[in-house]
């Protein structure tokens, strides 16, 4: 294990462990945690020891979302601030900073072959990030990113109105009134602490990270467009999702014309996978080892 620090593209400091295998390789899975969480679950050693054994080493970093608050840090042109960070804080659109900056760290570090794996939240900036670099036209890095694994993609807008139930316009409304101060919400309006910015941007400013609509939207454009190779699991205990995971998998499998794509459930596993890491990890590496 090796920690590797790093800038995200606007300048924000961020840290990562790199968990190498015994034999070297231009292959590792990126990986991006979800909210609240960490470079440093269980899950993430357990993916990473099987991907170790099969030659691919893995990097997980703690992303400006990591943790519940937190001091973020900026260094850009020899100028130095520090600002509230977090889930509580976060954007999840400045994910793209992060996630282009840790693959610009893994080119550094002579990596050619990125599998970006996500889980929860980390699903979402995964697929937002993959789009925008399209949008941008950044072939180079796109060439590097081999395939895609997400773990748990939820339906975010759908989940605050379902949490929030009758009460959704009105902590709406509460949350513009906040806005410019960025006060948090009422414990009530969602599942942990939250600024009214960043409730603001899944409750009603979700346009660009509104693509897991899997009720809503037949298309599933966002995830269409994901060209690479594509894994997708849930749960179906206590996952976040307001359909049976069969049921997801089957409808997902239908929309997604991906001729590369795995995508299914585990029996028994939760939103965290938990006592299910070494299935996920199999799973995981028997897909990569298909198509690498």
């Amino acid at each position: 294990m090796e920690q590797i620090d790093f800038l995200a593209t606007d300048g924000i400091k961020l840290t990562g462990i790199l968990r190498k295998s015994s034999i070297k390789t231009d292959k590792i899975i990126l990986s991006v945690h979800g909210m609240t969480s960490n470079c440093l679950k269980e899950r993430d050693r357990i993916i990473a020891k099987e991907a170790n054994e099969s030659k691919i080493d893995y990097f997980g970093f703690n992303n400006r979302g990591s943790e519940l608050v937190k001091y973020i840090r900026r260094n850009i042109n020899g100028k130095k601030e520090k600002f509230l960070g977090g889930t509580s804080y976060e954007d999840v659109l400045e994910s793209y900073e992060d996630i282009l900056g840790a693959i610009i760290k893994l080119k550094e570090l002579e990596y050619k072959n990125i599998y970006l794996q996500g889980h929860s939240l980390g699903c979402t900036k995964i697929v937002y990030t993959y789009n925008k670099l399209k949008v941008e036209g950044k072939k180079e890095i796109l060439d590097m990113i081999k395939g895609i694994i997400l773990l748990s993609l939820i339906d975010i807008p759908m989940a605050v109105k379902v949490y929030t139930r009758d009460n959704y316009e009105k902590y709406i409304k509460l949350a513009e009134e906040k806005k410019e101060t960025n006060e948090l919400m009422p414990k009530a309006s969602f599942i942990h602490p939250i600024s009214a910015k960043t409730f603001l941007r899944y409750a009603k400013d979700f346009k660009e990270i509104d693509f897991a609509g899997y009720g809503r939207d037949n298309k599933l454009e966002k995830l269409n467009n994901i060209e690479v190779p594509l894994f997708i699991r849930w749960g179906n205990d206590k996952e976040m999702i307001i359909q049976k995971a069969e049921d997801l998998a089957k409808k997902v499998n239908n929309i997604i014309a991906n001729p590369n794509k795995d995508i299914s459930y585990i029996d028994g596993a939760n939103h965290s996978y938990d006592g299910k890491e070494e299935i996920v990890a199999k799973e995981i590496l028997k897909f990569i080892g298909k198509y690498q």
